[in-house]
């Protein structure tokens, strides 16, 4: 069985409580890392600006605390196996059904590279 190490798990931390439950069951399966769960005011601009992300503060699902958003990522992590990013990633939205957490992954809904990030859905 897999565990997240001590960077990963400090990231997870700062979660919504369900990231967290879903997420240590996908650990169990699968090896990933965390690589973010909040983020403050001065890490979602800079991710804005790098071009990370879409939003600036405070606007991101990353920006709640605890963050409504994670980024996680397959391990070993290779940012060019885009196969590997979308087998993980519908693995995630099945444990996610599994656990009735109703989770998005915005690959499928919205497009675009943001291959790490799941949120959690509005109630």
């Amino acid at each position: 069985m897999y565990h997240f190490g001590t960077r990963s798990k400090g990231h997870l931390q700062t979660a919504h409580p369900t990231l967290q439950r879903l997420f240590d069951e996908v650990i169990k399966h699968r090896d990933c890392s965390v690589l973010c769960g909040h983020r403050n005011k001065k890490d979602q601009n800079k991710a804005f600006k790098e071009g990370n992300s879409e939003v600036k503060w405070p606007d991101g699902k990353h920006n709640t605390l605890p963050s409504r958003a994670v980024d996680v990522v397959p391990y070993p992590l290779d940012w060019e196996d885009i196969a590997g990013f979308e087998a993980f990633g519908h693995f995630v939205l099945g444990v996610a059904a599994a656990l009735e957490i109703s989770v998005r992954w915005p690959i499928i809904v919205y497009g675009g590279k943001d291959y790490p990030h799941f949120e959690l859905v509005e109630e």
